[in-house]
């Protein structure tokens, strides 16, 4: 996972709600509450590829993949709670 997230292509979604992103968020990545996640999955689709979610523990992140994956999106993956992703970016 560490090559994925520090692919300088790769785009990382935070789909907690706007509330904690703003309490702390990965660097660079770019808040996508999950209930927002059905209306833009055109959005998503477009973004530079990889595309890692993430949120507080991988529960919602798991819940945006399996959705955004139904949905055609590719290059996709599961990066777990947001800490866990900050913590293998360099």
């Amino acid at each position: 996972m560490n090559q994925i997230i520090n692919n300088p292509t790769t785009t990382i979604i935070d789909v907690r709600s706007e509330g904690e992103f703003s309490m702390g968020h990965v660097d660079g990545s770019i808040n996508i509450p999950l209930h927002e996640v059905p209306d833009r999955v055109e959005e998503i689709n477009n973004f530079s590829k990889p595309v890692v979610l993430c949120c507080a523990s991988g529960a919602r992140s798991e819940q945006a993949h399996m959705f955004l994956s139904s949905q055609g999106v590719s290059e996709l993956y599961n990066g777990g709670g947001w800490t866990d992703v900050q913590i293998h970016k360099m």
